[in-house]
């Protein structure tokens, strides 16, 4: 019986580790990210606005996701996995065909600025959750000219006896300020988001907070919402932990009715319903579940009204009829010989 058990543990351990290496290879839904180092499922969807127009919720958003951009002047528009709710238009730097697809923007001086196209794959960086948008607006130049200010001041020239090299250093210097120019007018601007789990029952649905930018290119986020919690992996096809434990508890079920069968058959000789494992506590079991059957079902016979109590009914009701009908009778023939008796004596 012990080689059972242990047949039982093998097989169990195996289908586990199938299952859960089927779901591994599942790639995971838009706006959703699976951890590869706690196995956690993280969903964004619900952060994501819809147009009100098409939204199917009784109650949709009208506007996208705002936050405040203090010194800097102006304010952000920012949605999750999707473009922008709101209407953008004159994008600056950005294709015409693409305006539909800036997920996050600013306005300043009557101008609009995108910081970045629509994105659905979020990042996992250790056990930070990240949402990316990139390819907004180029980036303006004298924002880059002003950050590159800190690394001019350091740069010193190398005293040396020979000047053919320094001649050599400046001509390298030179060369690494155009890669530099070169880079800068390529650059465009970019979002990165990072979300925490708030539990808060009295939060809001989200808190959106502008971190800062270092060069007016590159803007830093952060939101604290519930939908940045771990939670389970909804998509379709695949099992919640419920389903998983059912599918478990139904395999040891059938293992233990085969391996029971095949063992008092084999080894103690057993023939018909013995050898199904621990026959008789089961037929038990039936046989108590039976019982309790009969004892509801004979009680609620008591409550259901009797034929034969409405055929009493009915006969006394009868009989007295009878009765009355057979007196009223009984008297108009006694009335009927008086009047004969006295027309004979006349």
């Amino acid at each position: 019986m012990n080689l059972l058990y242990y047949s039982l543990g093998i097989f169990l351990s195996l289908s586990s580790a199938h299952a859960a290496s089927k779901d591994a290879s599942k790639p995971d839904p838009p706006c959703g990210i699976t951890s590869p180092s706690s196995g956690n499922f993280f969903d964004l969807s619900s952060l994501q606005v819809h147009d009100p127009a098409t939204s199917k919720s009784k109650h949709p958003r009208q506007q996208s996701w705002n936050a405040t951009g203090y010194d800097l002047g102006y304010n952000f528009t920012v949605n999750f996995c999707a473009p922008a709710i709101e209407k953008v238009e004159d994008v600056v730097g950005v294709d015409k065909d693409l305006w539909r697809n800036v997920s996050a923007y600013y306005e300043h001086d009557g101008k609009v600025f995108s910081i970045g196209q629509q994105n659905s794959e979020l990042v996992m960086r250790g056990r930070k959750l990240v949402l990316n948008y990139t390819d907004g607006s180029p980036c303006d130049s004298g924002a880059s000219k002003r950050s590159l200010g800190a690394t001019e001041l350091t740069a010193r020239e190398i005293v040396d006896d020979d000047p053919k090299k320094g001649k050599d250093d400046d001509d390298d210097d030179d060369d690494d300020k155009k890669k530099e120019k070169h880079a800068d007018k390529g650059r465009r601007k970019s979002t990165m988001i990072s979300m925490l789990c708030d539990r808060d029952p009295l939060a809001p649905q989200l808190t959106l907070s502008f971190v800062g930018s270092l060069d007016e290119c590159t803007y830093f986020f952060e939101g604290r919402s519930a939908a940045a919690c771990a939670t389970l992996n909804k998509t379709k096809g695949s099992l919640n932990p419920g389903g998983v434990f059912g599918v478990i508890v139904i395999i040891a079920l059938l293992v233990y009715l085969a391996g029971g069968c095949v063992y008092n058959r084999t080894v103690l000789q057993q023939r018909g319903w013995s050898q199904v494992p621990n026959y008789h506590l089961w037929a038990s079991i039936l046989g108590f579940f039976k019982d309790i059957f009969i004892i509801l079902t004979a009680s609620c016979v008591r409550f259901l009204p009797s034929r034969r109590g409405y055929s009493r009914v009915q006969s006394g009701f009868g009989g007295s009829d009878g009765r009355g009908r057979g007196r009223g009778d009984s008297d108009a023939e006694n009335r009927l010989i008086d009047e004969l008796n006295e027309e004979w004596e006349d």
